[in-house]
């Protein structure tokens, strides 16, 4: 079976690409079809009276985006700023948002055998925006949908 058969039954199966990415020490996947590009991390235009995880907004190609850091919003301990710190353009229906995380790591095609469902605890991410957890090997992924995230009314960010 060649490359081009495995990637077709890995589709017919049900197989999802995840765009992986660390937060301190856990590992997230969102779809790899929300992410428009990475870029490297640049200080965002700083908007009065946004929630503390709304870090401003960049202009990208003509285009004003808000950025949000996800180790905020995930009350995670503040990270430090450095080369490995990356935006992650999402393109979420007709918006485009950008999310701050401490670093990308690759990306990874689950299978639905290879998906869990999530305990149902309180945490800082509400239930039903984690998708489930993935584990390859030794390697445990939080799957989040990201557009269902993006969007709650916690965000502070209005419908496009």
């Amino acid at each position: 079976m060649n490359v081009v058969d495995k990637g077709i039954e890995a589709v017919a199966a049900g197989a999802r690409e995840y765009l992986t990415f660390r937060l301190g020490q856990e590992e997230y996947g969102i779809d790899i079809l929300k992410v428009q590009e990475i870029r490297g991390y640049e200080a965002p235009t700083r908007i009065a009276n946004a929630p503390p995880f709304i870090k401003g907004v960049i202009n990208l190609r003509g285009t004003i985006v808000p950025i949000v850091d996800m180790r905020l919003r995930f009350a995670c301990t503040q990270a430090e700023y450095n080369s490995l710190t990356v935006v992650i353009i999402l393109n979420l229906r007709e918006r485009v948002v950008g999310i701050v995380v401490d670093s990308v790591s690759d990306v990874m095609e689950l299978a639905p055998e290879q998906v869990r469902v999530a305990p149902d605890i309180d945490s800082a991410i509400d239930a039903q925006c984690i998708r489930g957890l993935g584990s390859v090997g030794e390697r445990m992924l939080i799957l989040l949908d990201i557009e269902r995230l993006m969007s709650g009314s916690d965000m502070g960010l209005a419908a496009a």
